[in-house]
């Protein structure tokens, strides 16, 4: 029924372990199909080892998104709508509950579905599709979202010359009754405006609830400054938290407008806050002030693997001048979401940046996502995400 994808090795070891891609440089036989479509992955005795979505211009050649040695067709729905039936059974049991209502549901290889994200907003569920295979089946998928009771999708794809994956669908609602694209949700009881069409992302970074949760219990009395603040999500937190001062800086003023609307949502217009659209760098080296608690949360400085020298210097600068600028007896809250610095070479830089500063740290947690961003076990490169909490002398 399906095209053969043929491995160089009778068991080729990443496969056969479960991960779920296929480098270009394991194929043995490639089979004739086209970008998106599903192909039978087999080893070089012709066993069926699983099925994945065919990208012959990608160093990834095949993304799995199932591992069986069963024949199976999968033009039909039940398939795909049992997959987000399972994943939404996970975030009903360890993220949803009265006072959130904005999670991710689908998490692309750590919901077993390459290709996919669906960030639900309330009744709304911001969805990118991130290759072909994904799009030859989205009306599956989304007939599956639907299922679940979801009653608007709005679709936020990437489209630009440098995408080689020809993600053709149109951006927008797919239903004519719908045309707002500004929500306002609920998480851990505070509240929030998400912009699905405007904002980065699908309009919120869900992945750091848990991080701006543990911030909110550090904050008490305490002066905080929120870096890379975006729309004020830490902010929020911290002076839910009891901050007597709490400063947010971004270099976008239309976050940091969305910023102060948001702590103005929840605290009124008189809380303890000041915002700065300013480079972060910048801030942070002309600062007087020094602060009990600061938020490093930037964007992923490092894009690929060619860019991991340039961008652990950067981690390491933007570190390196929070040590000084912090307080005795200070918590700083640091993190990456560069898929490629992982863990250890994250923590090495700030090693690095804490000896240069000459100051006593201590780890007090070490963080990452969240439940409703699940790593499958078997692809360790979906662990992007992660964060220190440290107690500097």
């Amino acid at each position: 029924m399906y095209q053969n994808l043929i491995l160089k090795s009778g068991r080729d070891r990443s496969v056969y372990n479960r991960h779920p891609w296929v480098f270009s440089g394991a194929v043995k036989e490639l089979p004739n199909a086209q970008n998106g479509d599903i192909v039978a992955v087999r080893d070089n005795h012709h066993q069926l080892l699983g099925y994945g979505f065919f990208s012959p211009q990608s160093q990834i050649v095949c993304r799995l998104f199932s591992l069986t040695n069963q024949e199976i067709d999968f033009s039909q729905p039940h398939f795909w709508h049992h997959k987000i039936r399972e994943a939404f059974r996970l975030r009903q049991k360890h993220v949803l509950n009265a006072q959130t209502d904005a999670y991710r549901l689908l998490h692309a290889e750590g919901d077993f579905l390459p290709g996919i994200i669906a960030d639900v907003y309330s009744d709304l569920a911001v969805v990118q599709i991130l290759i072909k295979g994904t799009e030859n089946v989205s009306r599956h998928l989304i007939s599956g979202l639907q299922e679940m009771g979801i009653r608007y999708i709005y679709l936020k794809n990437k489209h630009n010359p440098g995408f080689r994956e020809e993600v053709t669908l149109e951006n927008g609602f797919l239903s004519k009754d719908q045309t707002e694209t500004i929500k306002v949700i609920l998480e851990n009881g505070l509240k929030f405006r998400v912009d699905a069409e405007k904002g980065q992302k699908t309009g919120f970074f869900l992945d750091q609830r848990d991080n701006r949760a543990l911030l909110k219990t550090y904050s008490a009395g305490k002066s905080v400054l929120n870096t890379f603040s975006y729309t004020g999500g830490f902010s929020v937190y911290a002076l839910a938290g009891g901050a007597s001062v709490v400063h947010s800086v971004d270099i976008s003023k239309e976050a940091i407008r969305v910023g102060d609307e948001n702590v103005a949502l929840n605290f009124g217009p008189d809380a303890p806050h000041q915002s700065f659209a300013e480079d972060c760098f910048d801030f942070l080296r002309r600062s007087q002030d020094a602060y009990d608690v600061i938020v490093l949360d930037p964007p992923a400085f490092a894009k690929n693997a060619k860019s991991v020298p340039n961008a652990s210097r950067g981690y390491k600068d933007l570190n390196l001048t929070a040590f000084k600028k912090i307080k005795p007896g200070g918590i700083l809250f640091t993190f990456s979401c560069s898929q490629n610095i992982d863990r250890d070479l994250f923590r090495k830089i700030v090693f690095g940046a804490a000896a240069d500063a000459r100051r006593d740290v201590r780890i007090l947690h070490q963080l990452t996502q969240p439940a409703d961003h699940p790593v499958n076990i078997f692809h360790p490169e979906g662990e992007y995400l992660k964060g220190l909490v440290l107690y500097v002398e």
